[in-house]
């Protein structure tokens, strides 16, 4: 059995972060993924690009998400340089060389392709977990351990109470495969979409000849030349922690994938020689499991712009809720010059002393993950529930209710990030 001082589960940006800045402070790390590539939600489902997270104070710009993330735009920028010198912008596949060398460079060892498969637990502490690996399994043992799974796997199989979606129904957001086309005329693309093409889309929907429903084509340019980024599929009403229903959702979305482009090809004079070039490899979920941990974070607490003081990250993307049952999506816009702080007992699950959750499924109501949720934060997180472990480790304990929150909030200011 192998043993670390920290195993984190997920090589997503909250995972990648958490454990890069906990083994750059000396803690012995390992990053744990399903896939083959570090990047999560970027490089698995090809969600693009990073939602904006800054807003003005006093006339300047204030970024929000600072720390690691800046880190990471920067190495990407240096492989291949932005034309339009947008840092929201990233090539996933260059994102994965970028991720991968930053993590070996740190020190942290990487296992790619284990399906995390039993917890072991003991006195309210986790001592080690096992994963299927190809020929088998592996049970690899540690001092601490940070889920960044995205949907609370570790801590749901060490018994930690936990959420799913909205209250009422647990319905969650809907998950979404992306895709992309490429030698579309963007010019034509968009004057059709700003005048008539949505209009179409709608009246297609209202017969039948369109199942999605999302309510308009949601689209983005992507960083190479004529391609299309598009985030318009739409699954409803399945759950993204039951396998079966995943499954299902896969093939409904493919359905939806080629619906779209058949309509597009009709309707679209821009996409006359428009082709398709890749879909996700794995479909998107934008909400599932949240811990219920040290504090609830709420929808209130955002709009409210509530300070706290053992604040780790700040935010103020919209509130962006894909409804869960249907067609529609609302949006609450934080005002100019407001933002929220996120405390760090939203890491601390109940249950198990020696585990940080860190991701869109840290302890949080449905109003409030759908502001929380997006990289550029998620990577906050983790960066903070990695540095807190260097401080747990520091200090001698294994509790992370322990942990010295001012000693955190100074390390997360040493490494650029901000938290007020």
């Amino acid at each position: 059995m192998k043993k670390y001082e920290l195993l984190v589960l997920g090589g997503g940006f909250a995972g990648v972060a958490a454990a890069i800045c906990a083994a750059r402070r000396g803690v012995k790390t390992i990053i744990v993924d399903k896939s083959g590539y570090l990047g999560g939600s970027a490089t698995n489902c090809l969600v693009f690009p990073f939602m904006p997270n800054k807003t003005k104070v006093d006339g300047e710009v204030k970024q929000l998400s600072q720390g690691l993330i800046d880190e990471i735009r920067d190495e990407l920028e240096k492989l291949i340089p932005n034309r339009e010198n947008h840092r929201d912008h990233f090539h996933d596949e260059y994102l994965k060389l970028v991720l991968d060398r930053m993590a070996v460079k740190a020190g942290v060892d990487i296992l790619y392709h284990a399906l995390l498969s039993e917890v072991k637990t003991e006195d309210g502490k986790l001592k080690s977990v096992v994963f299927a690996v190809k020929g088998g399994s592996v049970e690899i043992a540690a001092d601490y351990f940070v889920d960044a799974s995205g949907d609370a796997d570790m801590a749901y199989m060490c018994g930690c109470p936990t959420r799913l979606g909205r209250d009422g129904d647990n319905l969650c957001q809907p998950m979404t495969t992306c895709f992309r086309v490429m030698n579309v005329d963007f010019k034509t693309f968009y004057e059709e979409k700003n005048t008539r093409l949505n209009e179409i889309y709608k009246e297609k929907q209202a017969c039948g000849e369109i199942t999605n429903p999302r309510e308009n084509i949601l689209v983005f340019k992507y960083i190479i030349g004529n391609v299309l980024h598009f985030n318009t599929t739409r699954v409803i009403k399945l759950n993204p922690t039951d396998p079966f229903d995943v499954t299902k959702a896969e093939m409904i979305a493919r359905e939806q994938v080629f619906e779209m482009m058949d309509f597009l090809k009709k309707n679209s004079e821009a996409f006359k020689d428009a082709q398709l070039i890749n879909i996700a490899s794995e479909i998107g979920v934008r909400e599932s499991r949240m811990i219920i941990g040290e504090y609830v974070l709420t929808g209130k607490d955002l709009v409210d712009c509530r300070v706290f003081e053992d604040s780790i990250a700040l935010g103020n993307y919209d509130i962006d809720i894909h409804n869960p049952s249907g067609t529609g999506t609302s949006h609450y816009y934080f005002p100019e010059g407001q933002y929220y702080t996120i405390p760090y007992r939203t890491l601390i699950p109940k249950g198990i002393s020696n585990m940080l959750v860190a991701g869109r499924c840290v302890s949080c109501d449905h109003e409030a993950q759908a502001s929380i949720r997006i990289m550029p934060i998620v990577c906050t997180l983790g960066e903070a529930a990695g540095v807190a472990v260097s401080v747990a480790k520091d200090s001698g304990t294994c509790e992370m209710t322990k942990v010295d929150v001012p000693e955190l909030q100074k390390r997360l200011l040493e490494n650029g990030a901000v938290i007020k």
